[in-house]
């Protein structure tokens, strides 16, 4: 992929344009979705596809079946205490 250095701005409504050239690269179009990562001042996007969002998502689902109903008060309570 290319290396690609383009500057934003965000507009009052919290609005950014991506970059034409960017778009382009990454194969983006109206409707596609991405995924927001914040991590102290630094955000990244990521173009997300079906595949990307299972491969995010799949721990939380096995988790999930793991968990039993009666269980979610405790596990929330040792989450906060934490």
């Amino acid at each position: 992929m290319t290396e690609l250095l383009e500057m934003g701005k965000v507009s009052a409504r919290g609005q950014i344009a991506i970059p034409v050239d960017i778009r382009k690269e990454m194969g983006l179009e109206e409707g596609s979705k991405v995924l927001f990562f914040l991590e102290e001042d630094t955000l990244l996007i990521k173009k997300v596809s079906a595949q990307t969002w299972e491969h995010i998502t799949r721990p939380l689902r096995q988790e999930k079946k793991k968990i039993k109903q009666e269980d979610v008060n405790s596990i929330i309570h040792k989450m906060r205490k934490g």
